[in-house]
């Protein structure tokens, strides 16, 4: 692996490294900040050098410089480039932001607009990464660069991490940054970062916030059926793909029992009061289907998941192939890892192995504490919110830092049309994120990390 340091003026803009075109002279606002990283291409198709993260992270550094603020930039491979910086604050406890930089692929052809035109139209900022998560790097670095201007102070030490390789492994980048440059997340005992903080509305009325304090686990596994190789005109002795798929659809069809995690059932039930219903928890299915988008919060962490996804074999039509692979993504709840293994295996049968391609334990952070500040920092600018804890159905970039100690938490705070699919833009088309959704993120963050005076 390589690897580049950079600190002191990193005028990356001026070299020619962040986009041009409009919204790039003046990317001091938000939304054009928005524009500018998704105009940057930085696809993650998991291959180790398939992502343009270099030019974003130089892009990143340069906005950081000029609002005085000293980055380090580094690569875990070529072109797996990551940034981090630290502004003093009033206390040295430091809280870590962090974020990726990479996006997953998108095809041109099912747009309305092109996934990386960065166009910002009928109020929205439109591209791949406006939701995940280049629309919340921005409202860090538009933050960063107000304080610059009036000359405001944090409250406590402030770190960054923009990050590389979120989207796969995490290998080239939060895992990377945890075990090589541990030292510049000194003093970090909390973070916030992706998927929670943003709005959702009940089917009648009420706006509530579901702010993350944990994530299931993640499990992808490579599975493989070994069999007798031979002519395909002739009768099977022992064909693999023919073991594999019957373990796969065991696996797909596989009801996974109900395990309400202390955290789920608190936000079920803090759900149910801020939407002023009760919510049946011996039909939990049906109550998620019920409350429409609210439901979604704990539709997909009531149990674990296996799914497959990839599936390979064979090289030609009239060969039996000697093996025949599948991948698998696999979920589990925090505390349920050895049931979900152990139902795994049972399902896919004695012929059929596993090996993990990635593997994180589910996290899990207090409901109290920062937990408090952040739902007080909602509040502050939409008093008529409820902000409500919430388990992430998928995983984050947290699973890393959670191994050095320190505690995620869910917050990319926006207000939302309740029109707006915001779950199903998630790696969807037609990715989008309000304008005036960004703004309100920004005033958010203004109120958590800086003291009322500031």
């Amino acid at each position: 692996m390589s690897e580049a340091r950079t600190t002191g003026a990193h005028r990356a803009r001026a070299n020619g490294a962040g986009p041009t075109g409009p919204g790039a002279d003046g990317a001091t606002g938000v939304a054009g900040i928005c524009s500018d990283l998704l105009r940057i291409d930085t696809t993650n198709d998991g291959t180790p050098g398939g992502s343009g993260e270099r030019q974003a992270a130089e892009y990143v550094a340069g906005l950081l410089s000029e609002a005085g603020v000293e980055p380090t930039v580094f690569e875990s491979a070529p072109r797996r480039t990551s940034v981090v910086a630290r502004i003093p604050g009033d206390s040295p406890d430091a809280l870590l932001i962090h974020g990726h930089l990479d996006v997953v692929p998108a095809d041109p052809a099912e747009w309305r607009t092109h996934p990386f035109s960065g166009e910002i139209a009928d109020g929205c900022v439109n591209g791949r990464g406006a939701v995940d998560m280049k629309g919340s790097l921005s409202m860090t670095l538009a933050l960063v660069r107000e304080w610059a201007r009036r000359g405001a102070r944090p409250k406590r030490d402030i770190v960054l991490a923009f990050l590389a390789d979120e989207e796969a492994t995490g290998e080239y980048g939060a895992g990377y940054a945890v075990t090589r440059h541990r030292d510049l997340f000194e003093g970090c005992t909390e973070a916030i970062s992706e998927s929670g903080g943003f709005s959702v509305t009940g089917p009648h009325g009420g706006r509530v916030y579901p702010v993350a304090v944990g994530e299931r686990g993640t499990a992808w596994m490579k599975v493989t059926a070994h069999g007798v190789a031979g002519h395909g005109s002739k009768p099977p002795v022992d064909n693999p793909v023919a073991e594999l798929c019957r373990a796969l659809a065991r696996l797909a069809d596989h009801r996974w029992p109900v395990r309400l995690t202390p955290a789920v059932a608190t936000l079920i039930s803090d759900l149910g009061k801020a939407l002023g219903t009760s919510i049946d928890l011996d039909r939990l299915d049906e109550e998620a289907e019920r409350l429409g988008r609210a439901g979604t919060l704990f539709k997909g962490v009531i149990r674990n998941s296996a799914n497959p996804t990839m599936l390979e074999a064979g090289y030609k039509v009239n060969v039996i192939p000697g093996t025949a692979e599948a991948h698998v993504d696999g979920r589990f709840l925090p505390g349920f890892r050895e049931e979900f293994l152990e139902t795994v295996d049972r399902l896919l049968g004695p012929k059929v192995t596993r090996e993990f391609v990635s593997f994180g334990d589910g996290v899990a952070s207090p409901t109290e504490g920062l937990f408090d500040e952040l739902c007080g920092a909602l509040l502050a600018e939409d008093p008529k919110g409820r902000p409500v804890p919430y388990v992430m159905t998928g995983g984050t970039d947290a699973k890393s830092f959670a191994t050095i100690g320190i505690r995620g938490y869910g917050f990319a705070p926006l207000m939302l049309d309740p029109g707006l699919d915001y779950f199903g833009m998630f790696h969807g088309v037609d990715e989008r994120v309000p304008v005036a959704g960004l703004e309100f993120g920004v005033r958010v963050l203004d109120r958590l990390l800086t003291s009322p005076a500031a």
